[in-house]
């Protein structure tokens, strides 16, 4: 086995300084066996060392205009996905090849993005192919390099932030107004990416104490309205508040004196309100503010910010999807991502929209042009499950279930999909240590509970299955499952009154064949004939060609 020592010190070279020297090694290599291999992780390889020239198949429409033009900026989870295209390049390179020992000089100091690569790739390349071992620790002591608009660029939130701040406690607003206001509206997006809001609203009302500058606080204004409507932590989002700061941001740009840049500042602040208006419950008046922002656009900026004006669409799309304007909201998604169709993320949001009306082919390409445009992508597999599940590919669903939690084991909705499908094939132990891991991530999840639940009756203990099913309910009473699975427990115990009383509250909440035909049984079981035969006739409406309901009517 190939041994090499790389050093991790962030110091030296930034985010990636790990996984820049360990792709010098490698990506030659993969070049001279051919291109194929290089040009499946481009976008992977071009972010972590830029200096490598790689061939490009996937390519977006920011990579064409200039940085002021760039208006998405990655979001936290990004490096995620670079970290597991990386791992999957360097273990399919490696299998061609031979196996290889990495010794990591300072890994304590490594930037987040080289300790989540590490992380990943320990669990996913198997330790006979790439053996990574901690070596010297001797760090370097002075400060990071820091290319802040790569940090910006690439969504390197950690390095910015450490960086950033550092700078800033070096400078004074007088030193470069310019440079310093910069600054501060990076890095305090980076501190909210990173969980740290509370330094990021130190920072903006700082700035505001040392400012004047029209545009400069009505951009600070508007960060604080969507920090107060995004913030992590859930008890402490205020959109009444955050409308206040909305509303500075917006009366501020509307008086700009030049009308493109007003156009383009109060777009984008009028689609920030529009945020504020969602999370207040105000659909509609969200949709007219995006409308107000898309007009502005289109008649003032229609030659320039194309990427301002494509997300303005996707904003619209989404209410109009939520507000039942369906085909309104597939019209608009389809400029979206008409105007960059190498961009991932929309055909996401689309797909989610075409399930929800049945159009599972369509989805299914939506979310496989996502997969096939992005590095590796957690949520398009998981949602490429959903569709399977509903055009009964179960298999399928479950090894796209089994992929999302190979790239991200704390992905606690899949956990959800697959201990429900493992529970429904009968898997009961592997349903358990999925619901029990996934509760592990989100204990409030009342669709575990309701999982744990089946497992339990599935397997005899009766008392804690109705407990499991009670918690569920208390999360969530409107949960059909738990109500019928309760009612389930219930009715194998003999207490018709009980399954009974569970079984109407699930059908109240969703009529279906299958609980009105359960319904019938009890009915049955507890000597009202009657009131069963008009059960089986109504699930026999809804599900005319169920063999069970057909069997049970003939012979009633």
């Amino acid at each position: 086995m190939e041994s090499i020592v790389l050093d991790a010190d962030r110091r030296l070279h930034g985010p990636y300084t790990f996984a820049a020297a360990l792709l010098d090694r490698l990506v030659p290599e993969a070049l001279g066996r051919g291109p194929d291999l290089v040009a499946a992780y481009d976008i992977e390889i071009g972010v972590a060392a830029p200096l490598l020239a790689v061939p490009r198949r996937r390519r977006s429409l920011a990579e064409t205009l200039p940085r002021a033009q760039r208006i998405l900026i990655p979001g936290a989870r990004r490096t995620l996905r670079i970290a597991n295209g990386l791992a999957e390049f360097v273990r399919d390179h490696l299998t061609r090849t031979r196996p290889l020992t990495v010794t990591v000089d300072n890994l304590g100091e490594a930037d987040p993005t080289d300790a989540e690569l590490i992380e990943v790739l320990r669990r996913r390349v198997d330790p006979g192919l790439l053996r990574i071992v901690p070596g010297r620790s001797a760090p370097s002591g002075g400060p990071v390099n820091a290319d802040f608009d790569r940090f910006r660029d690439e969504g390197f939130h950690h390095a910015m932030a450490e960086a950033g701040l550092e700078a800033l406690r070096g400078m004074t607003y007088e030193d470069d107004p310019d440079r310093w206001r910069t600054l501060v509206q990076r890095v305090g997006g980076s501190l909210e990416a990173v969980e740290r809001e509370d330094e990021a609203r130190a920072l903006y009302d700082r700035a505001r104490r040392l400012t004047v500058d029209p545009k400069h606080r009505a951009t600070i204004a508007y960060a604080t309205a969507m920090l107060l409507v995004r913030h992590h932590d859930l008890a402490r989002r205020d959109p009444e508040e955050a409308l206040s700061w909305a509303n500075e941001a917006v009366t501020i740009t509307s008086l700009l004196p030049d009308a493109r840049e007003r156009a383009f500042h109060l777009g984008f602040d009028l689609n920030g309100k529009a945020l504020v208006e969602v999370r207040r419950g105000n659909l509609d008046t969200a949709l007219d503010l995006v409308r107000e922002a898309i007009d502005l656009a289109e008649e003032h900026l229609a030659d320039t910010h194309p990427i301002h004006r494509l997300v303005l669409y996707a904003n619209r799309a989404q209410l109009l999807g939520a507000t039942g304007r369906t085909q309104e909201a597939l019209a608009d998604y389809a400029i979206a991502i008409g105007a960059d169709p190498g961009y991932p993320d929309y055909y996401l949001d689309r797909g989610a929209l075409l399930h929800k009306l049945g159009r599972h082919e369509d989805a299914r390409a939506d979310f496989e042009a996502a997969i096939r445009l992005s590095p590796p992508f957690p949520e398009a597999y998981y949602n490429r499950a959903e569709v399977r599940y509903a055009t009964g590919d179960l298999d399928g669903a479950l090894a796209d279930l089994d992929h999302t939690l190979d790239l991200d084991p704390g992905f606690a909705p899949a956990y959800v999909n697959r201990s429900g499908l493992l529970a429904a094939a009968g898997e009961h132990a592997a349903a358990r240590r999925d619901a029990e891991r996934g509760l592990a991530l989100d204990p409030r999840s009342p669709h575990l509970r309701c999982v744990l639940g089946q497992v339990e009756a599935a397997e005899g203990r009766r008392a804690e299955a109705v407990a499991a099913f009670g918690a569920a309910l208390e999360l969530d009473p409107d949960l059909v499952a738990a109500w019928a699975g309760r009612a389930a427990v219930a009715y194998d115990e003999g207490d018709h009154a009980a399954a009974l009383s569970d079984l109407t509250r699930a059908l109240k909440l969703e009529e279906t064949a299958e609980l009105l035909f359960n319904r019938h049984l009890v009915l049955s079981a507890a000597g009202r004939p009657d009131e069963a035969r008009q059960d089986l006739l109504r699930a026999a409406r809804l599900a005319p060609g169920d063999p069970d309901i057909r069997r049970a009517l003939a012979e009633a």
